[in-house]
Order: C-alpha cells, then structure tokens, then sequence
C-alpha cells in the first residue's frame, strides 16, 4: 500500500500518529501515513524523530522513495527498532523543514526573476541553488537581488492546483525544469502557483513544501554566479537568517 503523504495536505504538521506496516531489509521503517517528505526534485529528505510505548525515541536521519509510492524513514543509526503494528509518533525536525520550505520557494521567485530555462537544482536549509541555460551572466546581479526581495515583500499567497497528465502534455511551457520531470503514472499532476488572478507570477509543476505566503520566506542574498559548462551557470541564494 503506498504511503499516505499528510505533508500534501498540510505541510505546516509538524507531528502526527502513524502505524509501522513493513520494516525494510536495509533497515528503514515504513508508516502508513506520514509528514516526512522523501528526498525528489532537488529537496532533501525530512529528518526528526519516532517513538512508541516502551520503546526509545528513534532519530530519523532522512527519508526515501521505497517501492510501490511508499516513503521509508532511515534511522541516523542502528538501534532498536518499533515492531510492525507498532503505533508510533513521528516528529520532523521544524527548523530544518521550513527551511527548506523558505529557500524551495525562494527558488521559484528565483526562476522568475531569472527567465531562462533551469538545468538542475538542489535546496539546503540555509541556501538553494539553480542552474540555468545561461550563456552570459547578469549584468547587475544587484538588481536582481533587490527584484528577488520586491517578490518576497509583496507576500504573495502560495497554493497548488492539479492538472491531468494531458493538461500538462498540452503546455509544456509550464515545466521550467530541464533535467527533473515532474512525476507522471498517477494521471495527475501537482502544480504550485504563487499569487492569484492578475497577481499571479509564476505557476510550475512541484512535488515539493512551500511556505504559505512569500513573506515567510525573508530576506535572502544572490551569491557569486558560477560558470558549469559552455551555456550553464549557477546561482546561489542564502538565507538571512
């Protein structure tokens, strides 16, 4: 049975009960539900903690993609582990989650500021990065960090809608990303969509956690652009605190 993703719904819970359905041969836990988000599309896997009756609390080091659309909790290191059936309390690591949510959001202003075609990615708790189809640099690299902040400051609503496969296979444009396609098999697809009506500014396929309003997000700098092949250059942001 895949696993139930509770952070879809609500990415701002940041504890929930759950039931232990498998234990895998390399030692991960499966739930039944769960608001650890797996390692895909450039965001790193959630960390955090479970616990049981009569058990130790175990820390969760990360989570992955396992088979048949299930999520697998790694543990930081061997010990004991709760018994399929178990009932368990699983707790994220907060902080780190909503950063990732601050910079995985960031990155989406980023792509608009920025309107090229994005080759890859990666999102970190205190900084992100893109990679864009970029044969000469930013001239003003100021200004784009001063338009980067203008977007956050407007404190734009961010929400997801779902579109068919075929939606989407009828505009292509909205796929930003060149080297990651969003997920396809389950007939629909998610999309993230920051700001509303004649407010709206970006709308892209995402399977990742976002912040609700861009004003969440904070300040953030543009780091030094690096040059990564003929056409490719990245560009780095970092948050402020």
């Amino acid at each position: 049975m895949p696993t139930e993703l509770l952070f879809r719904a609500d990415p701002y819970l940041d504890a929930a009960p759950g039931v232990v359905v498998a234990l895998t041969p390399e030692g991960g836990v499966v739930l039944d539900r769960t608001i650890f988000y797996a390692t895909g599309g450039g965001q790193p896997g959630d960390s955090g903690w479970l616990s049981w009756p009569g058990g130790p609390k175990m820390e969760v080091a990360t989570a992955v993609k396992g088979e048949g659309d299930t999520v697998v909790l790694v543990p930081a290191m061997p010990g004991p582990m709760p018994p399929v059936g178990a009932q368990v309390t699983q707790t994220l690591d907060w902080d780190r989650r909503h950063r990732h949510m601050r910079v995985h959001t960031a990155l989406h202003l980023l792509s608009v500021v920025i309107p090229l075609p994005v080759t890859g990615g990666q999102i970190g708790p205190q900084k992100g990065r893109l990679d864009f189809d970029m044969p000469d640099p930013p001239e003003d690299l100021a200004a784009l960090e001063a338009e980067l902040n203008a977007l956050i400051d407007r404190d734009l609503p961010v929400t997801e809608d779902w579109i068919t496969e075929a939606e989407l296979d009828a505009n292509p444009g909205l796929v930003k990303t060149m080297s990651v396609q969003p997920p396809r098999g389950q007939g629909r697809v998610r999309l993230v969509r920051i700001g509303q009506g004649d407010q709206q500014i970006d709308l892209q396929p995402c399977g990742g956690t976002h912040v609700a309003r861009t004003g969440e997000i904070g300040r953030v700098t543009i780091g030094k652009i690096e040059k990564k092949g003929r056409q490719n250059r990245r560009v780095s942001i970092l948050l402020e605190d």
